[in-house]
C-alpha cells in the first residue's frame, strides 16, 4: 500500500502519532516521559506550534498540534530525533527508539477539535490502565481542567470556548464530555483517504490542496517563478 501524502499548510490541524520500533516502549521512567515534555516544549516555541491536546502513553504518543507556519515535518524531525538522542544516553543504546515514519491525520478544527482531544486524552482509560483520564498525570487532560500547571505551550482556551464563555463552568462542561466519551465510537471509523477527518468539503479542500502541490511538483525548477 502506497504512503499516505503528507500534506501541509498554514494553519492545519494535526492529530499525530508516532510508535516505538518494534512495538517497544519509548518512556522507561516517567523521568524520560518529562525529558520528551521538555523538548516538545522546545519544538513548540521554535517552529510555533500550538498544541491542544496530548498524551503520553508507554509505547507511543498522541499529539493534537496546529502549525500557524506549516512546518509539521520539520518539527516532527526535532521532535522525534532530540528525544531519541535523549532517551538513548540515558539509557546507553544507540539505534531507532521510533518505528518508521510518524502517522499524521488533518482534522477539520471547526467539526473534530472537540472530539480529538476526549479520544486523546482517554487512551490510558481504553488501555485499562486507568479508570477515568484524570488518573493519567501524562496527558493534557488536568491542565485543561486546572488541576495541574498548565505549560506554556499548551493551548486550552480554543478547546474550552467550545464549552461555554465563563471558564469555570466550560471546565465542568468538559469534564462531563470527557467522562461521557468513553463507550462512545472512535473518530477513526470517519476517516477519509487515510489521512482526512471532516466532511466531504473539508476533504474536497483538502484535495485540492494536494493536487495543487502535485502541479507545482511536476513543472522543472528552472521554469518555476517566485511571486513577485
Amino acid at each position: 500500500m502506497a504512503r499516505p501524502l503528507r500534506l501541509e499548510f498554514a494553519g492545519a490541524l494535526y492529530h499525530v502519532t508516532s510508535r516505538g520500533n518494534r512495538q517497544e516502549v519509548i518512556y522507561e521512567l516517567n523521568t524520560d516521559r518529562e525529558k520528551f515534555l521538555t523538548v516538545m516544549s522546545d519544538v513548540c516555541e521554535r517552529y510555533n506550534w500550538v498544541c491542544h491536546a496530548y498524551c503520553l502513553m508507554d509505547n507511543h504518543y498522541h499529539l493534537l498540534v496546529e502549525t500557524p507556519d506549516a512546518n509539521l515535518s520539520k518539527g516532527m524531525r526535532q521532535l522525534n530525533g532530540m528525544y531519541t538522542q535523549i532517551f538513548n544516553r540515558a539509557h546507553h543504546r544507540v539505534g531507532h527508539v521510533f518505528q518508521g515514519r510518524y502517522k499524521a491525520i488533518l482534522i477539520d478544527k471547526d467539526s473534530y477539535l472537540l472530539e480529538l482531544s476526549r479520544y486523546i486524552v482517554l487512551n490510558p482509560v481504553r488501555a485499562r490502565m486507568v479508570r477515568s483520564a484524570e488518573e493519567w498525570p501524562w496527558s493534557s487532560y488536568l491542565a485543561t481542567v486546572g488541576q495541574q500547571a498548565k505549560p506554556s505551550w499548551l493551548n486550552t482556551e480554543w478547546l474550552l470556548a467550545g464549552f461555554g464563555q465563563q471558564k469555570s463552568k466550560a471546565i465542568e462542561a468538559y469534564k462531563c464530555f470527557v467522562s461521557a466519551g468513553k463507550g462512545q465510537p472512535s473518530p477513526w471509523e470517519q476517516l477519509k483517504n487515510q489521512i482526512f477527518l471532516g466532511d466531504e468539503k473539508f476533504v474536497g479542500s483538502m484535495q485540492g490542496l494536494i493536487n495543487v502541490d502535485k502541479q507545482l511538483s511536476e513543472i522543472p525548477i528552472s521554469q518555476r517563478r517566485a511571486v513577485p
